[in-house]
């Protein structure tokens, strides 16, 4: 039996906004949600996991159109058009990676340079 959630559950759990999963539902990348006798949504596994997997797509800057178009097509069973999105975003991220890399190395740079720079003037603690 799938598991069931409050609406806080599903905020704790997936570290979205209230705001942000009612827009979500609202532009359609969730499935609708049950409710309970006294009105209140109940949520499923299945939203949990998508809306961690849309966080996830979010983050690495695909844009919420190209995470409607994936799951519309991954409703569709169009397979191929699913992997040929996420496809195209995984050369995207890695990209980033690289870039976040190069970025990551002039700061590391810069952090010894001011440590040197501290350590002359007498201000480092080493």
């Amino acid at each position: 039996m799938d598991s069931m959630f409050s609406i806080a559950e599903i905020l704790e759990k997936s570290g979205l906004s209230y705001d942000t999963i009612r827009y979500y539902v609202k532009i359609g990348l969730l499935p609708p949600t049950k409710r309970k006798e006294n009105g209140q949504r109940e949520y499923g596994t299945i939203h949990l996991e998508r809306l961690i997997f849309i966080s996830h797509l979010k983050r690495t800057g695909m844009p919420l159109k190209e995470i409607k178009q994936y799951l519309t097509m991954a409703t569709a069973q169009n397979y191929e058009r699913c992997y040929d999105l996420l496809y195209k975003h995984k050369h995207e991220i890695e990209s980033q990676m690289v870039e976040i890399k190069a970025t990551l190395e002039l700061v590391n740079y810069k952090l010894d340079h001011f440590k040197d720079l501290m350590k002359k003037s007498g201000l480092g603690d080493e």
